[in-house]
């Protein structure tokens, strides 16, 4: 954004403060809605620098980032339960195919 900013004052078109921070909050994706309703609804749009707007939303990125880092941590660190078998060799060969009946319902 500042690279077509700084090739545009090249040109001679010109933007005010005001003009780039709405621009910037009027360009970001949906995820995004709710940070731009709370500058929009908190900060007087008019005086708010650009360099404040985007520090702002730097930050708010990277606390989101942090947000779904741990939240993958967290997933990873759920515990997998596993059903320790055994056989028992002292059965008889009717309740054999009891257990393999019940095995296949189950």
């Amino acid at each position: 954004f500042t690279n077509i900013i700084n090739a545009l004052q090249s040109l001679d078109k010109t933007y005010s403060n005001s003009e780039l921070v709405r621009k910037i909050l009027r360009c970001m994706p949906r995820s995004w809605m709710s940070k731009v309703t709370a500058i929009e609804e908190a900060k007087n749009l008019n005086l708010l620098p650009l360099e404040d707007l985007l520090g702002s939303l730097m930050t708010h990125e990277l606390t989101m980032q942090k947000r779904e880092d741990d939240e993958e941590k967290e997933r990873k660190k759920k515990k997998v339960v596993a059903l320790k078998s055994s056989t028992n060799e002292d059965s008889n060969d009717d309740e054999d195919d009891d257990d393999d009946e019940d095995l296949a319902l189950f």
